[in-house]
Protein backbone atom coordinates (compact mmCIF):
# COMPACT_ATOMS: atom_id res chain seq x y z
CA UNK A 1 0.00 0.00 0.00
CA UNK A 2 2.53 2.69 0.88
CA UNK A 3 4.56 2.27 -2.29
CA UNK A 4 1.60 4.02 -4.00
CA UNK A 5 1.41 6.68 -1.37
CA UNK A 6 5.40 7.45 -1.23
CA UNK A 7 5.33 7.99 -4.70
CA UNK A 8 2.93 10.57 -4.34
CA UNK A 9 4.16 12.60 -1.50
CA UNK A 10 7.65 12.15 -3.39
CA UNK A 11 6.11 14.12 -6.39
CA UNK A 12 4.38 16.72 -3.71
CA UNK A 13 7.93 17.26 -2.09
CA UNK A 14 9.58 17.59 -5.53
CA UNK A 15 6.73 20.10 -6.59
CA UNK A 16 7.41 22.08 -3.40
CA UNK A 17 11.11 21.80 -4.19
CA UNK A 18 10.90 23.39 -7.51
CA UNK A 19 8.64 25.86 -6.64
CA UNK A 20 11.47 27.28 -4.58
CA UNK A 21 9.22 26.77 -1.64
CA UNK A 22 11.04 24.07 0.72
CA UNK A 23 12.05 25.04 3.49
CA UNK A 24 15.42 23.64 4.83
CA UNK A 25 16.11 23.76 8.69
CA UNK A 26 19.67 24.79 10.02
CA UNK A 27 21.03 23.06 12.70
CA UNK A 28 22.61 25.49 15.59
CA UNK A 29 25.38 24.11 17.80
CA UNK A 30 25.02 26.40 20.37
CA UNK A 31 22.30 27.97 22.80
CA UNK A 32 19.89 30.72 21.52
CA UNK A 33 21.63 33.69 20.88
CA UNK A 34 22.46 36.56 19.12
CA UNK A 35 25.25 35.55 18.69
CA UNK A 36 25.15 31.42 17.87
CA UNK A 37 26.91 28.73 16.04
CA UNK A 38 25.07 27.06 12.70
CA UNK A 39 26.72 24.39 11.62
CA UNK A 40 28.45 24.63 8.02
CA UNK A 41 28.41 28.10 8.82
CA UNK A 42 30.67 28.40 12.37
CA UNK A 43 29.74 31.80 14.41
CA UNK A 44 26.84 33.89 12.77
CA UNK A 45 24.67 36.76 13.93
CA UNK A 46 21.09 36.04 14.50
CA UNK A 47 19.07 38.34 13.51
CA UNK A 48 15.93 36.16 12.78
CA UNK A 49 14.96 34.54 16.12
CA UNK A 50 11.81 35.63 18.22
CA UNK A 51 14.14 36.58 21.32
CA UNK A 52 13.77 39.62 21.87
CA UNK A 53 14.26 40.28 25.05
CA UNK A 54 17.47 38.14 25.41
CA UNK A 55 16.44 35.92 27.69
CA UNK A 56 16.87 32.35 25.68
CA UNK A 57 20.07 32.30 27.49
CA UNK A 58 19.57 34.82 29.99
CA UNK A 59 21.98 33.29 33.02
CA UNK A 60 18.87 33.89 35.82
CA UNK A 61 16.49 31.84 33.38
CA UNK A 62 18.74 29.17 33.11
CA UNK A 63 19.73 28.64 36.32
CA UNK A 64 16.03 28.58 37.69
CA UNK A 65 15.72 25.91 35.40
CA UNK A 66 18.36 24.33 36.43
CA UNK A 67 17.33 24.74 39.77
CA UNK A 68 13.82 23.10 39.02
CA UNK A 69 15.40 19.79 37.68
CA UNK A 70 16.55 19.20 41.56
CA UNK A 71 13.06 20.66 43.40
CA UNK A 72 10.42 19.93 40.74
CA UNK A 73 11.86 17.06 38.75
CA UNK A 74 11.83 16.64 34.80
CA UNK A 75 8.52 16.64 33.78
CA UNK A 76 4.83 16.27 35.49
CA UNK A 77 3.66 12.83 33.65
CA UNK A 78 -0.18 13.93 33.68
CA UNK A 79 -2.40 16.22 32.99
CA UNK A 80 -3.65 18.59 35.27
CA UNK A 81 -6.25 18.35 36.72
CA UNK A 82 -5.21 14.36 37.84
CA UNK A 83 -1.99 15.12 39.13
CA UNK A 84 -0.07 17.55 36.86
CA UNK A 85 -0.39 20.89 38.85
CA UNK A 86 2.64 22.17 40.82
CA UNK A 87 2.30 24.72 43.45
CA UNK A 88 4.48 27.04 40.83
CA UNK A 89 2.20 26.50 37.79
CA UNK A 90 -0.68 28.28 39.84
CA UNK A 91 2.02 30.96 40.84
CA UNK A 92 3.07 31.30 37.05
CA UNK A 93 -0.70 32.15 36.33
CA UNK A 94 -1.21 34.67 38.53
CA UNK A 95 2.20 36.56 37.26
CA UNK A 96 1.16 36.50 33.75
CA UNK A 97 -2.80 37.81 34.88
CA UNK A 98 -0.96 40.53 36.77
CA UNK A 99 1.50 41.54 34.27
CA UNK A 100 -1.47 41.77 31.49
CA UNK A 101 -3.80 43.17 33.88
CA UNK A 102 -6.74 39.86 33.20
CA UNK A 103 -8.80 38.37 36.20
CA UNK A 104 -7.66 34.81 35.62
CA UNK A 105 -4.87 32.39 33.44
CA UNK A 106 -4.79 29.31 31.98
CA UNK A 107 -1.31 27.02 30.89
CA UNK A 108 -1.59 24.99 27.70
CA UNK A 109 1.33 23.32 26.49
CA UNK A 110 1.51 25.85 23.60
CA UNK A 111 -0.06 28.95 22.18
CA UNK A 112 -1.31 26.96 19.26
CA UNK A 113 -3.02 24.57 21.63
CA UNK A 114 -4.46 27.69 23.48
CA UNK A 115 -5.98 28.98 20.11
CA UNK A 116 -6.86 25.82 19.38
CA UNK A 117 -9.08 24.82 22.42
CA UNK A 118 -10.77 28.56 23.22
CA UNK A 119 -13.02 29.25 20.88
CA UNK A 120 -14.78 25.81 20.95
CA UNK A 121 -15.61 25.97 24.48
CA UNK A 122 -16.97 29.19 23.93
CA UNK A 123 -18.71 29.45 20.52
CA UNK A 124 -21.52 26.84 18.84
CA UNK A 125 -23.70 27.51 15.93
CA UNK A 126 -25.28 30.42 17.24
CA UNK A 127 -22.59 32.53 17.39
CA UNK A 128 -20.37 34.30 14.65
CA UNK A 129 -16.91 34.65 15.33
CA UNK A 130 -15.14 37.76 12.91
CA UNK A 131 -11.26 37.67 12.42
CA UNK A 132 -8.56 39.57 10.84
CA UNK A 133 -7.61 37.97 7.43
CA UNK A 134 -3.87 37.98 8.28
CA UNK A 135 -4.55 36.16 11.83
CA UNK A 136 -1.98 33.36 12.89
CA UNK A 137 -2.40 30.01 11.59
CA UNK A 138 -3.32 28.47 15.23
CA UNK A 139 -6.08 31.04 15.13
CA UNK A 140 -7.65 30.05 11.82
CA UNK A 141 -7.14 26.11 12.94
CA UNK A 142 -8.45 26.67 16.57
CA UNK A 143 -11.83 28.77 15.14
CA UNK A 144 -12.78 25.56 12.38
CA UNK A 145 -12.47 23.69 15.55
CA UNK A 146 -15.82 25.59 16.56
CA UNK A 147 -19.38 25.13 15.01
CA UNK A 148 -19.79 29.05 14.83
CA UNK A 149 -20.76 30.96 11.51
CA UNK A 150 -17.36 31.96 10.12
CA UNK A 151 -16.29 35.50 8.92
CA UNK A 152 -13.02 37.58 7.89
CA UNK A 153 -12.20 41.21 7.46
CA UNK A 154 -9.30 42.50 5.89
CA UNK A 155 -6.24 42.91 7.76
CA UNK A 156 -7.03 46.09 10.33
CA UNK A 157 -9.96 47.52 7.74
CA UNK A 158 -12.48 48.86 10.26
CA UNK A 159 -14.97 49.44 7.91
CA UNK A 160 -15.28 45.79 6.44
CA UNK A 161 -14.65 44.63 10.52
CA UNK A 162 -17.87 47.34 11.02
CA UNK A 163 -19.49 45.79 7.95
CA UNK A 164 -19.38 42.47 9.30
CA UNK A 165 -20.21 43.49 12.84
CA UNK A 166 -23.45 44.65 10.94
CA UNK A 167 -24.41 41.46 9.28
CA UNK A 168 -24.17 39.47 12.15
CA UNK A 169 -26.61 41.09 14.56
CA UNK A 170 -28.81 38.07 15.12
CA UNK A 171 -26.07 36.13 16.68
CA UNK A 172 -25.92 34.93 20.27
CA UNK A 173 -22.65 36.20 20.96
CA UNK A 174 -19.97 38.12 18.51
CA UNK A 175 -16.16 37.57 18.78
CA UNK A 176 -13.92 40.05 17.21
CA UNK A 177 -10.37 37.96 17.05
CA UNK A 178 -6.72 39.60 16.14
CA UNK A 179 -2.98 39.05 15.97
CA UNK A 180 -2.18 41.85 18.79
CA UNK A 181 0.97 42.00 16.01
CA UNK A 182 0.95 40.52 12.67
CA UNK A 183 3.79 38.34 12.53
CA UNK A 184 5.08 38.84 8.58
CA UNK A 185 4.69 42.46 8.64
CA UNK A 186 5.61 43.63 12.39
CA UNK A 187 1.93 46.07 12.23
CA UNK A 188 0.13 46.36 15.21
CA UNK A 189 -3.40 46.01 15.26
CA UNK A 190 -5.95 49.04 15.96
CA UNK A 191 -7.28 47.75 19.31
CA UNK A 192 -8.41 51.02 20.37
CA UNK A 193 -10.38 51.40 17.20
CA UNK A 194 -11.47 47.76 17.94
CA UNK A 195 -12.31 48.05 20.90
CA UNK A 196 -14.69 50.87 20.19
CA UNK A 197 -16.41 48.91 17.66
CA UNK A 198 -17.22 46.00 19.80
CA UNK A 199 -18.25 48.19 22.61
CA UNK A 200 -21.08 49.72 20.15
CA UNK A 201 -22.44 46.22 18.73
CA UNK A 202 -21.58 44.25 22.24
CA UNK A 203 -19.08 41.55 20.77
CA UNK A 204 -16.16 39.90 22.62
CA UNK A 205 -12.39 40.84 21.40
CA UNK A 206 -9.73 38.10 21.65
CA UNK A 207 -6.17 39.32 20.75
CA UNK A 208 -3.81 36.54 20.36
CA UNK A 209 -0.56 38.57 21.77
CA UNK A 210 2.22 36.23 21.54
CA UNK A 211 4.72 39.04 19.22
CA UNK A 212 3.96 41.64 22.14
CA UNK A 213 3.59 40.59 25.46
CA UNK A 214 7.08 41.23 27.77
CA UNK A 215 8.32 44.21 25.13
CA UNK A 216 5.32 46.23 23.68
CA UNK A 217 3.43 48.46 26.67
CA UNK A 218 4.59 50.62 29.38
CA UNK A 219 5.63 47.54 31.66
CA UNK A 220 5.95 44.93 28.99
CA UNK A 221 1.93 44.08 29.20
CA UNK A 222 1.78 43.57 25.84
CA UNK A 223 -0.77 45.76 22.91
CA UNK A 224 -4.06 46.24 24.96
CA UNK A 225 -1.35 48.10 27.29
CA UNK A 226 -0.17 49.98 24.46
CA UNK A 227 -3.68 51.07 23.11
CA UNK A 228 -4.68 51.80 26.73
CA UNK A 229 -7.65 49.17 26.46
CA UNK A 230 -6.27 46.26 28.95
CA UNK A 231 -9.82 46.20 31.10
CA UNK A 232 -11.81 46.03 27.56
CA UNK A 233 -10.19 43.40 25.72
CA UNK A 234 -12.01 39.83 26.96
CA UNK A 235 -9.81 37.53 25.86
CA UNK A 236 -5.78 37.74 25.71
CA UNK A 237 -3.51 34.10 24.28
CA UNK A 238 0.02 33.80 24.18
CA UNK A 239 3.15 32.04 24.81
CA UNK A 240 6.09 31.78 26.81
CA UNK A 241 7.90 30.73 23.56
CA UNK A 242 9.24 33.76 22.51
CA UNK A 243 9.99 37.07 24.47
CA UNK A 244 9.43 35.47 27.88
CA UNK A 245 12.40 32.88 28.05
CA UNK A 246 11.68 31.56 24.96
CA UNK A 247 10.85 28.30 25.98
CA UNK A 248 7.83 26.49 25.48
CA UNK A 249 4.35 27.03 26.91
CA UNK A 250 1.49 28.69 26.03
CA UNK A 251 -1.76 30.38 28.08
CA UNK A 252 -5.09 32.24 28.23
CA UNK A 253 -5.52 35.07 29.96
CA UNK A 254 -9.18 36.60 30.55
CA UNK A 255 -11.95 36.90 32.56
CA UNK A 256 -12.45 34.68 35.42
CA UNK A 257 -15.59 33.37 34.47
CA UNK A 258 -13.66 32.34 30.93
CA UNK A 259 -10.64 31.01 32.07
CA UNK A 260 -12.73 28.59 34.93
CA UNK A 261 -14.82 27.38 31.48
CA UNK A 262 -12.03 26.52 30.17
CA UNK A 263 -10.35 23.95 32.90
CA UNK A 264 -13.49 22.22 32.50
CA UNK A 265 -14.03 21.99 29.23
CA UNK A 266 -10.66 23.01 26.66
CA UNK A 267 -9.63 19.72 25.16
CA UNK A 268 -5.66 20.22 24.49
CA UNK A 269 -5.74 21.48 28.33
CA UNK A 270 -7.37 18.86 29.33
CA UNK A 271 -5.50 16.10 27.40
CA UNK A 272 -1.92 17.37 27.32
CA UNK A 273 0.88 16.99 30.08
CA UNK A 274 1.44 19.79 32.25
CA UNK A 275 3.79 22.68 31.22
CA UNK A 276 6.99 21.17 32.00
CA UNK A 277 8.48 22.13 35.46
CA UNK A 278 11.78 23.51 34.23
CA UNK A 279 9.97 25.63 31.35
CA UNK A 280 7.92 26.96 34.56
CA UNK A 281 10.32 28.31 36.22
CA UNK A 282 12.47 29.92 33.91
CA UNK A 283 9.44 31.96 32.78
CA UNK A 284 8.83 32.82 36.16
CA UNK A 285 12.45 34.28 36.36
CA UNK A 286 11.72 35.97 32.88
CA UNK A 287 8.75 37.42 34.35
CA UNK A 288 11.36 38.63 37.04
CA UNK A 289 13.26 39.96 34.60
CA UNK A 290 10.14 41.91 32.82
CA UNK A 291 8.92 43.13 36.12
CA UNK A 292 12.08 44.32 37.16
CA UNK A 293 13.78 46.97 34.68
CA UNK A 294 13.11 48.43 31.46
CA UNK A 295 16.82 47.83 30.65
CA UNK A 296 15.94 45.31 27.67
CA UNK A 297 12.98 46.94 26.41
CA UNK A 298 14.69 50.46 25.96
CA UNK A 299 17.63 48.36 24.33
CA UNK A 300 14.83 46.47 21.85
CA UNK A 301 13.51 49.79 21.20
CA UNK A 302 17.09 51.22 20.41
CA UNK A 303 18.21 48.64 18.15
CA UNK A 304 14.66 48.41 16.22
CA UNK A 305 15.50 52.00 15.64
CA UNK A 306 18.39 51.87 14.35
CA UNK A 307 18.17 49.58 12.23
CA UNK A 308 15.12 50.72 10.53
CA UNK A 309 16.96 54.73 10.42
CA UNK A 310 19.57 52.84 8.35
CA UNK A 311 18.03 50.31 6.31
CA UNK A 312 16.36 53.65 4.75
CA UNK A 313 19.53 55.23 4.42
CA UNK A 314 20.87 52.47 2.24
CA UNK A 315 17.66 52.31 0.12
CA UNK A 316 15.93 49.26 1.30
CA UNK A 317 12.43 48.60 0.83
CA UNK A 318 11.20 48.20 4.81
CA UNK A 319 8.00 47.56 5.84
CA UNK A 320 6.91 50.65 8.23
CA UNK A 321 6.26 50.28 11.80
CA UNK A 322 8.32 50.60 15.10
CA UNK A 323 7.46 47.06 15.90
CA UNK A 324 11.06 44.47 16.29
CA UNK A 325 9.62 42.39 13.02
CA UNK A 326 11.72 44.16 10.29
CA UNK A 327 10.46 42.65 6.98
CA UNK A 328 12.97 43.46 3.98
CA UNK A 329 10.52 43.67 1.04
CA UNK A 330 12.28 41.87 -2.36
CA UNK A 331 8.88 40.95 -4.19
CA UNK A 332 10.62 37.50 -6.26
CA UNK A 333 11.10 34.44 -4.13
CA UNK A 334 14.27 33.46 -5.59
CA UNK A 335 15.76 37.02 -5.13
CA UNK A 336 14.91 36.74 -1.27
CA UNK A 337 16.71 33.46 -0.94
CA UNK A 338 19.34 34.13 -2.51
CA UNK A 339 20.31 37.09 -0.62
CA UNK A 340 19.74 35.25 2.64
CA UNK A 341 22.10 32.90 1.56
CA UNK A 342 24.94 35.24 0.68
CA UNK A 343 24.25 37.14 4.20
CA UNK A 344 24.85 33.57 5.64
CA UNK A 345 27.83 33.49 3.92
CA UNK A 346 28.94 37.00 5.75
CA UNK A 347 27.76 35.52 9.25
CA UNK A 348 24.52 37.00 9.02
CA UNK A 349 21.52 34.30 9.87
CA UNK A 350 18.42 35.76 8.47
CA UNK A 351 15.56 33.76 6.35
CA UNK A 352 13.60 34.56 3.13
CA UNK A 353 9.59 34.13 3.42
CA UNK A 354 7.83 33.65 0.43
CA UNK A 355 4.39 31.72 -0.92
CA UNK A 356 2.46 30.36 0.99
CA UNK A 357 3.89 31.77 4.45
CA UNK A 358 3.15 35.64 2.45
CA UNK A 359 1.61 36.45 -0.69
CA UNK A 360 2.74 36.19 -4.23
CA UNK A 361 4.89 38.88 -5.34
CA UNK A 362 5.51 39.89 -1.75
CA UNK A 363 8.75 37.72 -0.64
CA UNK A 364 10.86 39.34 2.03
CA UNK A 365 13.48 38.74 4.51
CA UNK A 366 12.08 39.14 8.10
CA UNK A 367 14.54 40.71 10.05
CA UNK A 368 14.34 40.70 13.88
CA UNK A 369 15.90 42.25 16.60
CA UNK A 370 16.74 41.51 19.68
CA UNK A 371 17.67 43.56 22.96
CA UNK A 372 20.89 41.45 23.13
CA UNK A 373 21.73 42.90 19.79
CA UNK A 374 24.74 45.50 19.90
CA UNK A 375 24.92 48.34 17.82
CA UNK A 376 27.75 46.91 16.10
CA UNK A 377 25.34 43.97 15.21
CA UNK A 378 23.37 45.82 13.88
CA UNK A 379 25.47 47.80 11.60
CA UNK A 380 27.02 44.68 10.69
CA UNK A 381 23.78 43.32 9.71
CA UNK A 382 22.76 46.47 7.47
CA UNK A 383 26.75 46.20 5.74
CA UNK A 384 25.94 42.81 4.83
CA UNK A 385 21.97 43.78 3.49
CA UNK A 386 24.48 46.14 1.39
CA UNK A 387 27.01 43.33 -0.18
CA UNK A 388 24.49 40.88 -0.64
CA UNK A 389 22.38 43.67 -3.11
CA UNK A 390 25.86 44.40 -4.82
CA UNK A 391 26.67 40.94 -5.58
CA UNK A 392 23.25 39.89 -6.61
CA UNK A 393 23.31 43.42 -8.96
CA UNK A 394 27.01 42.44 -10.43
Amino acid sequence: MYASVQTQLRQTLDEIRSAGLYKQERLLASPQSAHIRAEGSGDVLNFCANNYLGLADHPDVVAAAKQALDDWGFGMASVRFICGTQTQHTVLEQRLSRLLGTEATILFSSCFDANGGVFEVLLDERDVVISDELNHASIIDGIRLCKAQRRRYRNRDLDDLRAQLEASTDARRRMIVTDGVFSMDGYLAPLDEICALADEFDALVLVDDSHAVGFVGATGGGTPEHFGVRERVDIVTGTLGKALGGASGGYVSARAEIVELLRQRARPYLFSNAVAPSVVAGSLAALDIVAGSDAARAALRENTALFRSRMAAEGFDVLRGEHPICPVMFGDARRAASIADRMLADGIYVIAFSFPVVPRDRARIRVQLSAAHSAEDVERCVAAFVSARAAEAA
